[in-house]
Parts: C-alpha cells; sequence; structure tokens
C-alpha cells in the first residue's frame, strides 16, 4: 500500500510549485483541483449531479466554474450544496488513485485539505508556507486578483499558523533551493520510515 502523503498550503504559498517538485522526484500527484475539471468536464460525474439540481451552471454539456460563482454569489446555500455533493465524487476519484498507485509513496495536493477533514486519510501532511507579506504580494499578481477577492479567499481558508500547527512537515517556499531541499529531505526521512526500507 502506498504512503499518502498530504499537501496542502493557503493562495500564494507556492503550493503547486512544491507539488512540482514532489513530481520531479518521481512522486505521482493527485491534484484535488485537476479531480474538480474532470468531474466538470463532459460525461463528468458532477455534471449529471449539477444538472438536476442547478441546470443554470451547465453550458454545453459541462458544469462552468464561472456559472457557479455567480450562482453562490446570488445564492449563499449553493456553496453548501455544492460541497456536499461534489466532495464525495472528489473523495472517490482520490481513492481510486491511491488504489491504483505502486509508488512507496504518494502525493495527494489539496488546497481545503484540513478545511475538509481530509487529513484524516492521510499518513503525514506537508504544509507550504511563506510569510504573509510575500504571500500577499504572489496572490496580488494572479491575473484578474483582487483585494475584495483575496480577502474572500483567506477568510474560507484556515489561518497558516494554524495549518503549521497541525502539519507533519512544512516546507517554506521563500526560496526554490530551499524548497526542494526540504522536499528531498521529507522524502528521505518517509522512505528511511517504511516496512521494507531496509530491504
Amino acid at each position: 500500500m502506498t504512503f499518502r502523503l498530504g499537501l496542502t498550503g493557503s493562495i500564494g504559498m507556492g503550493k503547486s510549485t512544491t507539488a512540482q517538485m514532489f513530481a520531479d522526484e518521481g512522486v505521482p500527484v493527485w491534484d484535488a483541483d485537476a479531480a474538480v475539471h474532470r468531474l466538470y468536464a463532459k460525461g463528468g460525474a458532477a455534471v449529471k449531479v449539477l444538472q438536476d439540481a442547478m441546470p443554470s451552471v451547465v453550458r454545453d454539456g459541462e458544469v462552468s466554474r464561472e456559472l457557479i460563482k455567480q450562482r453562490i454569489a446570488e445564492d449563499p446555500n449553493a456553496l453548501a450544496w455544492v460541497e456536499r455533493h461534489v466532495h464525495p465524487l472528489v473523495a472517490a476519484d482520490r481513492a481510486l488513485f491511491a488504489e491504483n498507485s505502486t509508488a512507496p509513496i504518494t502525493l495527494f495536493d489539496v488546497p481545503l485539505l484540513f478545511e475538509t477533514g481530509s487529513e484524516r486519510w492521510m499518513d503525514a501532511v506537508v504544509v507550504v508556507s511563506a510569510p504573509a507579506e510575500v504571500q500577499e504580494a504572489r496572490a496580488m499578481a494572479r491575473p484578474g486578483m483582487t483585494r475584495e477577492q483575496l480577502d474572500l479567499i483567506l477568510s474560507r481558508q484556515m489561518p497558516d499558523a494554524d495549518k503549521r500547527a497541525r502539519a507533519d512537515y512544512i516546507v517554506s517556499s521563500l526560496t526554490m533551493d530551499g524548497a526542494r531541499a526540504s522536499v528531498r529531505e521529507i522524502l528521505a526521512q518517509i522512505k528511511e520510515s517504511l516496512p521494507d526500507a531496509t530491504a
């Protein structure tokens, strides 16, 4: 069975870059955002679920993220409904990926890992972190990002200090070299702890 390593971090912390570093080391990566895209695409399991309850968010056989955002802005209860129905589909996709992984370690990139309770499914959790001013500068540099949007996103995410307190491992993304060194050290420690490490 593969060692399930969760990866998380708030917006602008460098989580996606760190996930790529794990991939560069030969670790299979499951990406929660990519899974949602698959579920929302034509033929995806979420299309029928949302078509039945919120037909206005489905266009040309696909679920539109922009239309979902509009619906949530109009109806605060819509977000909870979407999460309640889509999160189980995402979890099933994640479980299937883990089941089919033959690698000693598999990484699960989940932005809202702690917020959704998904850390209970992991063998260990890595939190990617950076100073608040660096986080804000990175986030605000994203195309179309506004202060209001960033504040809304942050309000839905667990504070960085709380995530770090609950982490098994922390990667500082202040420098690329430092982050890569941390990734390699984490993998070395986990591999050393695996049952067949001396085999």
